[in-house]
């Protein structure tokens, strides 16, 4: 696995140029859906947190690590107007080489569609979806394992109407995990390139970003909080209407306007902040909640701003199985609810009884 990455980053390395993109600039943007109810309700992003949770490697192939060995999730998302979209995934530690394996799967569903010629005569219907297959990898290493890296390496397929595509993507990471509780990581995701286009002869870039993120858990009260920096790899997040420019000239005075300047909410718009409160080493209940700053100031209605941008979640575990929840607001139209589901197949082996003394 490690010699197939580094094998493949000189292509991969070669579409960097084009890829200093947000949402809306480039293809495959499906990827950036998170199906996890835990990383979603902790604002959309959760790559500073290492734990035996397997949903974390969607976010971070370097939180792959030995406690999710055998560990099998299930996540689910009703979206918006019939779209549905969700995440699978299994774990594998190997004896004979090091590291953590895993395997996922990670689709949406557009549903179907009315197929209508040019004068609007109705010829039938039409189906939209897409998907990736993902193998992940990591490895620990420096004393007590405080040191990770790991790779998750995408084929993406997608397919609308008549029209389809596929390319490769790759997620590199680092992670920094301390016995005082603190997380760094630094996450490179979707390099790669399209190898077919929709249309002959115009391929399309991967969406690209760069991630940084880092996680405290407090020594004397079970609560995580944790800060995510996304996109840095395009400073201005900033969405200008080119049609709807303010003025340079004052109209009454002659004179010019100043541009106003948007530092703080610049900055602001990178970041995401979550928290987690699961009291107890077992870790039966857990609450979340997220802010992420720059999905309420792109989807707020500005009279009735509502909870745009904030979300909240719970998880619980039931004997072999954990469930978690998670509701999102996107937008005064609805909230996005989020379903998982994981378990331990090693849990469900039976452990043979030690014989009796004689």
């Amino acid at each position: 696995m490690i010699k197939l990455i580094l094998s493949s980053l000189p292509l991969f390395l070669t579409s960097f140029f084009a890829l200093a993109q947000t949402g809306g600039q480039s293809s495959y943007d499906f990827l950036n859906l998170n199906a996890n109810a835990r990383i979603a309700a902790m604002g959309g992003n959760l790559i500073s947190v290492k734990d035996d949770d397997l949903n974390l490697f969607s976010q971070n192939p370097a939180a792959l690590n030995p406690s999710m060995n055998n560990q099998l999730v299930l996540n689910y998302v009703p979206y918006f107007s019939k779209v549905n979209y969700g995440y699978a995934a299994f774990a594998k530690n190997f004896d004979s080489i090091p590291g953590t394996f895993a395997l996922g799967v990670h689709y949406v569903n557009y549903g179907t569609f009315t197929r209508a010629d040019e004068t609007g005569q109705v010829l039938g219907e039409f189906s939209a979806g897409e998907f990736a297959l993902n193998i992940g990898y990591a490895h620990q290493f420096g004393k007590d394992s405080i040191f990770s890296v790991g790779g998750n390496l995408k084929t993406i397929i997608s397919s609308m109407e008549s029209y389809s595509s596929w390319g490769v993507g790759l997620d590199l990471a680092g992670m920094y995990q301390s016995k005082k509780g603190f997380t760094a990581s630094v996450v490179l995701k979707n390099i790669g390139a399209q190898f077919q286009s929709y249309t002959r002869g115009n391929p399309e870039a991967l969406p690209f970003e760069i991630q940084v993120g880092i996680s405290q858990q407090f020594a004397h009260l079970p609560f995580k909080i944790s800060i995510i920096a996304h996109n840095l790899q395009k400073p201005n997040l900033r969405y200008e209407d080119p049609n709807n420019q303010a003025p340079t000239i004052d109209p009454l005075t002659g004179e010019e306007i100043k541009e106003k300047k948007y530092i703080g909410d610049n900055i602001m718009r990178h970041f995401i902040f979550g928290g987690e409160f699961a009291p107890g080493k077992r870790k039966i209940f857990s609450l979340r909640i997220g802010y992420n700053y720059m999905r309420r100031q792109e989807l707020k209605v500005d009279t009735r701003p509502g909870t745009m941008g904030f979300s909240w979640g719970i998880g619980l575990k039931i004997s072999k199985f954990r469930f978690s929840y998670a509701r999102a607001a996107y937008h005064l139209a609805g909230a996005s609810n989020h379903i998982s589901i994981s378990t331990n197949i090693s849990d469900f082996h039976s452990k043979e009884k030690p014989a009796p003394n004689e």
